[in-house]
Parts: structure tokens; sequence; C-alpha cells
């Protein structure tokens, strides 16, 4: 991949991050009332935490980051079929999962950038697919 598409993936990475590692009255300010499946938000963390080991080959990410990334897909890829069905709400309110998904992100937003806490990323409108 070239430089600004790795660029964009290290930046869409700490974004989604950012949003597991928020607490969970800010996660459910952020979803307002916008309708999120639970699987959608499993499989984009997933995706970004396989596609680390590239990005670090590339220099986009450090070797310190992988090993927290591939620790919050392992935590994704345990949560079972019951866990990612419905909606992402009821899943940070039912699931202690999610709880565990959260450290491991700050764990990760720390390691990489000094502290967890970070502005969340702009939520997508459903109809237009703008930010």
């Amino acid at each position: 991949m070239n430089q600004l598409g790795d660029a964009h993936l290290r930046n869409w990475t700490l974004r989604y991050m950012a949003l597991l590692a928020a607490d969970a009255q800010d996660q459910a300010a952020w979803l307002g009332k916008r309708e999120l499946e639970t699987e959608s938000v499993i499989e984009e963390a997933a995706l970004l935490c396989r596609l680390s080991e590239g990005l670090t080959e590339r220099g986009a990410l450090e070797s310190k980051d992988v090993p927290c990334l591939q620790a919050i897909g392992r935590r994704l890829g345990e949560i079972d079929a019951d866990g990612r069905a419905g909606l992402w709400a009821t899943a940070l309110a039912a699931d202690p999962a999610w709880d565990e998904v959260r450290l491991l992100a700050r764990r990760f937003l720390l390691t990489t950038l000094g502290d967890w806490r970070q502005p969340l990323p702009r939520p997508v409108n459903p109809h237009t697919g703008d930010h």
C-alpha cells in the first residue's frame, strides 16, 4: 500500500480504538439514536487489528503497538454468536467483554499516543456516508 493509504489506515485505527476505549457513557452519547450492529463493530475492529502487522512492516505503526492490537483482535474473536447479535448499544450495557475490550484499547492508545483519551471519530451519516 502507498504511504497515503497507510497513513489513512493508521488514523482510522487510532480513531476506532478511541471509540472502543471511551467510557461507556461517551460511547452511548456517540451512538445517539444510531443503530449500529455489534457484528459490524467487531468486524471493523478485527480487520484493523489484522492490518496492524502490515502497517508495522511499512512503518505506519511501531512494533510495540502490535501486541495490544492483537490482544484486542483475540478478545473480539472470543465473543460468541449471541454476543455479536443485536445492537452495539445493548451489547455495551450487557456484555462484560466490552469492558475488557475498552481496557485493551486504552492500553493500545496509552502505548501509542501516551494518553487513551482521544477525540472520538465523527459519526458517519448513514444516508450519505459523509462524516
